[in-house]
Parts: structure tokens; sequence; C-alpha cells
């Protein structure tokens, strides 16, 4: 009994070694090889990933197979063949399936806020474009924030291909969308984004080390941030600097701490100051600005007919965060002052008579106020309340300036080794960037940091001739003093060969960075894309 129970065990032994010598490769691949992927049409295409050393991979594409084995480091990579615009096509990488494939052509879109800008933010001029217009020929893979000071990484954050659908399309980066959406219709092949932006961030954070060579200020500022002691030190003081701010401005707060709350229905404003919504007095000491919380109320009536139903309340936007509140129900905050404020004010919450709206205005440390020609109303389907005009205003508490927060994304090289060397494989037809309001201050020597990005990344991504379009800043300002920068982003596209510069500043908006006419600038782009690819 005994001898045959060895037996049994020593036959289970051996099919286990069986089945582990009989099994293909375990194969990890990046985030951007996976389903919906678009790959480049008319250009050779690398496959790549990872496996156990010495292991056999095989990729199966339009029938055919290609194999190669891992390198003693685990790494591999397969090249196929240039393909045709089409798809959708099955890919298989051993064991793995890859589904929804598509082959056009594919674009990589970067730089700051307004080329992250989401079509989201653009609705109050193209709503009725957008919610028309689907298109699953059309993919965005939207890169997640990461930095890295110390070397390029090998992989992004976890991610997904997302195609042009009425569950995705808000995420979309807007000018990308309506470049896409004009490249699509002029050439009727699948179009692919590669959307990696952050909002912000200098060029200096887009370069490699070795790119960033000549401008040793900037390596050396790199240096500092290797330390990951010294940024873990950093962060745990800002963020206790922060706490501390709020829990100060929160227990001083009168109009959150004295018996009836300010916001509350029942709250009597008769003793508080009157103001037109847009005059600042209230915001300064007459020579400093003042910072702290500062709320503002204003009384309304709401005629029978539209009592009860529900509405969207338009407050601008507002330096520089706010919560709000309607007859005392909390309806929405916003953090920071640029994002439009659109709160959805529920069914029963405006009766008819008075009724009143109570701003908390919290200012970090400059002037708040509420931004110029906004809108600032109540809609409902009928018809328009305007909330303009004067508005009852009292200080809440006041505050030295917030401890303030250090953006380590904005560091040289960090976006560089995190958001772009990943990306080196995948195989573009071209790049746009829409970058430098972060840069505005040092236009004397934007024009070599940018025509270095470009040669940066044409040597990683070995594409020396990649088509490369520059567009210009959009007005911002009353003047906004940003001519001398857009002559040197000018310059570079006179510079550097294979550029391209899509004029914006007409489409500006003077109280708005993030101008919403994001299709002019998407058209503009792929014209000029256009110019580049057929010289």
């Amino acid at each position: 009994m005994v001898k045959s129970i060895f037996q049994v065990i020593g036959l289970m032994v051996s099919f286990a070694f069986v089945g582990v010598y009989t099994t293909e490769a375990k194969v990890k691949l990046p985030v951007l090889v996976s389903d919906g992927m678009v790959l480049q049409q008319q250009q050779s295409i690398k496959v790549w990933g990872w496996a156990d050393p010495q292991e056999e991979v095989t990729v199966t594409f339009l029938k055919k197979k290609y194999k190669t084995t891992t390198s003693a480091g685990g790494n591999w990579e397969i090249i196929l063949p240039p393909q045709k615009a089409g798809g959708p096509h099955l890919m298989t990488i051993n064991d793995i399936q890859l589904k929804d494939i598509l082959v056009g052509d594919v674009w990589l879109c970067s730089g700051q806020s307004n080329m992250e800008l989401p079509i989201a933010r653009v609705m109050d001029m193209f709503a009725d474009e957008v919610n028309k217009y689907t298109n699953p020929q059309i993919r965005q893979i939207r890169i997640p924030l990461d930095y890295n000071f110390h070397e390029p990484q090998e992989d992004v954050k976890q991610t997904a291909w997302k195609a042009l659908e009425p569950g995705n399309v808000m995420n979309f980066s807007a000018l990308a969308y309506f470049f896409a959406k004009e490249w699509y219709t002029k050439h009727k092949v699948p179009v692919g984004l590669i959307n990696s932006a952050v909002g912000g961030s200098p060029v200096e954070a887009w370069i490699s080390e070795e790119g960033l060579k000549p401008f040793p200020k900037y390596l050396n500022e790199r240096e500092f941030y290797k330390s990951d002691e010294y940024i873990a030190d950093i962060r745990q003081r800002e963020n206790k600097g922060n706490q501390l701010w709020h829990e100060v401005l929160y227990r001083t707060d009168a109009g959150l701490n004295e018996p009836v709350k300010w916001y509350a229905p029942q709250y009597n404003d008769a003793h508080w100051k009157e103001a037109d919504l847009f005059d600042t007095s209230w915001n300064n000491n007459g020579l400093n600005p003042v910072n702290g919380s500062f709320w503002f109320r204003k009384h309304f009536n709401i005629p029978a007919n539209l009592a009860g139903k529900e509405s969207t309340l338009r407050l601008g936007c507002i330096v520089d965060a706010d919560s709000v509140f309607v007859n005392g129900t909390f309806v929405g905050t916003t953090g920071y002052q640029y994002p439009p404020r659109i709160y959805k004010i529920p069914a029963g919450l405006l009766h008819e008579g008075n009724n009143q709206i109570t701003i908390r205005l919290i200012s970090y440390g400059g002037y708040p106020h509420f931004v110029k020609e906004k809108p600032y109303k109540l809609v409902f389907k009928e018809s328009e309340l305007s909330l303009e005009g004067n508005w009852k205003h009292k200080i809440g508490t006041e505050m030295p300036p917030s401890a303030g927060q250090t953006f380590f994304q904005y560091k040289p090289v960090g976006l560089y080794n995190s958001m772009i060397a990943p990306l080196k494989n995948y195989v573009v037809k071209g790049a746009i960037w829409y970058q430098g309001e972060s840069n505005t201050n040092r236009y004397n020597e934007y024009t070599a940091l940018l025509s270095a990005m470009i040669n940066d990344w044409r040597s990683i991504f070995n594409l020396p001739e990649l088509p490369f379009v520059v567009v210009e800043l959009a007005l911002f300002g009353q003047p906004d003093g940003w001519d001398n920068f857009r002559a040197a982003q000018q310059k570079v596209t006179e510079q550097v060969p294979h550029t391209g510069f899509a004029p914006a500043k007409d489409l500006g908006e003077w109280n708005d960075i993030h101008p919403l006419n994001k299709k002019d600038v998407g058209i503009r782009v792929a014209n000029e894309m256009e110019k580049l690819i057929n010289k």
C-alpha cells in the first residue's frame, strides 16, 4: 500500500513537470499593446513585451505567424511587415488573444492643459455636434499621469484604448477629437490618438536626460528629485501645512460656526454689504490681497410656473474655490479656478417666491473674483434667470496665503521618463504639441528647449523625420503679453525640418486660458499635418 502511494505521487510529479515543459511561455504585454489598439499603416509594426529568458514567442496576425526567442533579460520584440488600413483584426501572442485591432494612422498628442482639455469642457459650444457623432474607427488611449526622476520606464500605468462612442467621448482630448474627425473625413482610415498630456507642465519635464545636456540648469534641478527621501519630506511637510491651513480656516470661519450657518435659509443677512458681482473692492484691504473665506448671497424670485422644476446653475468661473448652497442645500463644489461652475438643481428644491443662493468662496493666495463675461444664471428648459447684478457679501475669516503644493510632475525629465519613453516602440505617424503657457516667462530659451525636445523624441522613436505640429498659444488676457513667446514657437518651426505651425491666437478668449474653440484648432492642425506629410 505504501509503495503504491509513492508510485502515485511519482506519477503526479512527473505529469506536473511534463505540464511545465509543454506550456507556452507566459507573456506580459505593454499597456499600449491591447484590445482596441490602432496600429500605424504602411510602416513596419513593432510588437514587444516580456517573458522568461530564452522562451519562444509567437505572434499570429492576419493569418501569418512570426516567431522569436526572448533575450537573457526576458525581453522580446517582433517586427511585422507594413499593413494596409483596415480592421477590425485579431492578434494572438502565445496564449493571449487581442481583439478589435485597427490599422490606420496613429498620432502622439502631447503638451499641457489645452491638449489635455476633454470634450466635456467644450460642450457649451459643441454639444449638438458631439452628441450626433459616433465613430468607432477613432480611438484614444489616455496615458495616466506619472513621473520618474531615476530612469526611463518600460511601461505606462494601466489604461485602455477607447473608441469614440457615447460612453467614452467626454474623456477624449477636445483638440485631438476635432483633429481626428477632420483627418478621418479626409482620409477614411482609422485614427489612433495617444493622449499623453499634463496640465501645467513645462517643456523641460518632457525632455530626456540626454536631451537636456545642453541645459545644465535643468539637469541639476532634476538631481534634487532623484532623492525619494527629499520628495517624501516635501510631501509630508506640505500635506501637514495644507491640513493645518484648512483646519484653521474651518475652525475660524464665522459662516460655519455661528449658531445659524450663513447658508441656512433662515439666516438674516440684512447687515451684509452689497456690491455688484464683478466689483472686487471686497477682495483686498486697499493695498494687499485678502485670503480666506468670503460669503456671497443672492435672493431671487421664482414664478409659479418654474417652482419645483429641475434647473442648471451656471456660476461662470470663480477664483479660487467654491461651495454652493441653494435654499440651504449643498449643490456643488469646485476646488480650483479654471473649470466652469455648472451645478444641477434637483426637482423640488426651488419654490415659488423668494429663494437664495449662497456661495462660500475660498481664496488661497491671490485676488479672488468672479470672472467677467461668463454665464451667471439659472437655466430651465423653458427660460433663463440672470444672476448678475448685486450680491450681498461678508468675509468669513481672513487667512495668510495657503501653504501651497509642489507639483513634482513639472520637474525636468520626470514626464519624459514615465509618459514618453515607454511609448518609444509604438509606431506613430506624427506628433501634435500644444504647450507653452508654463514657459511664457522664459520665452528667450523656449526655441532651444522645444527644438531639443523634438530632436529628442525623433531619436527615441527612431523616426528622424517625424512630422511635428506646434500649436500657437491662443489669446489670453487684455493684452496677454505672449507675442514674444509666440515668436519663439514659430521660430522652432522655421528652423527644425518637418515641423509645422498651427496659428491659434485669434481663437482665444481674454477671460479663459482654456478657450472653447478647439474645433478650428483641430482643423488647422490637420491641414498643417497634411502639408508636412505631402512635402
